[in-house]
Formats: structure tokens, sequence, C-alpha cells
């Protein structure tokens, strides 16, 4: 919470693995570098974790440019804990990658 900035209001009503809870990471990310570009990623790998609501492979990301509004999303991810988590990664990084491409 400290290092990130998101505020103890948005994990109590959103929840940790949220996409307001990626965009406020990510934006405070880019409040804590010299960074150009930001990237956050939430989610419930499982292999336990998971809710009716949030269940085990959701994750939310979240890509914040310097100066602007960070972009979120949510997406919900098959198979166990290291695919998921690989699967996070790949789309964090193509979702990086698209919004570089479009600068």
């Amino acid at each position: 919470m400290e290092m990130l900035g998101v505020r103890a209001e948005t994990l109590a009503e959103f929840g940790a693995v949220s996409p307001e809870t990626a965009a406020e990471m990510a934006s405070g990310a880019l409040k804590n570098s010299n960074a150009m570009f930001s990237l956050a990623i939430t989610g419930i790998a499982g292999p336990t974790g998971g809710s009716p609501g949030k269940p085990v492979g959701t994750v939310c990301f979240a890509w914040c440019r310097r100066g602007d509004k960070a972009d979120a999303e949510t997406r919900q991810f098959a198979g166990d804990r290291e695919a998921v988590r690989r699967l996070a990664v790949v789309h964090a990084l193509q979702g990086l990658r698209l919004r570089l491409d479009a600068i």
C-alpha cells in the first residue's frame, strides 16, 4: 500500500484482486520511479484462494503511461498455478507492447 499508493479504501471496497487496485498499483509505480510506463498484475493463481466471485485464474492488469490514467482489465486464465502465472506475464507484456507501439 505504501510503496505503490494503493488506498485502504480501494482494498476494502474492491479487494486486492481488482482492476481498481491494479490501476492504483500501476499509477503508484510511476510516482515512485523515473519510468515512463508501468504495468501491474494482481490475481489468484491457485491452487487455492479463489471464491465464487473471483475464482482461481482471475487476474487483473493495469498499464499506465506517465501523465495518463491507468488502463485496467480483468482476465480469466485456465490451468495450474504455473500456467496462470505464465499466461498472466505474457498477457501483461503483450499489453505493454501494444501500448508502446501506439505512441
